[in-house]
């Protein structure tokens, strides 16, 4: 497996939480935050260990064998330290691909679905 990107962030939510919204991001009672582009397609959990660790099938039908693995550790603040690091068996995508790949996940993670906390 080839690592295309990884990164580490601190949301408000605790990690059962965050698991919820990582494994059932549609859940009636939610704010919604997956919010895709035309070019994404919904994620599939190809696996799950509450509340540590959450894996998705990737976003991108032109890339469907990458996958966004996550890991989920409690902080000091009550909050959840999440990770998500997004791997390919193949080849990786050149930078431009690279680069928006990762700004996307950064998005989704680190503002859409922070912003469904309340921050």
């Amino acid at each position: 497996m080839i690592e295309i990107g990884s990164r580490a962030r601190t949301l408000p939510a605790p990690p059962p939480v965050v698991w919820d919204s990582l494994v059932e991001p549609h859940r009636p009672g939610t704010r919604p935050w997956l919010h895709l582009l035309a070019d994404e397609v919904e994620p599939r959990v190809l696996a799950a260990e509450k509340p540590s660790r959450a894996v998705w099938s990737s976003l991108w039908p032109s890339r469907p064998d990458d996958r966004i693995h996550f890991a989920l550790t409690a902080s000091r603040d009550g909050g959840t330290l999440l990770r998500f690091t997004l791997v390919t068996p193949g080849e990786a995508p050149d930078q431009s691909k690279t680069g928006h790949l990762r700004r996307r996940l950064n998005q989704l993670l680190f503002a859409d679905l922070r912003f469904s906390y309340g921050q």
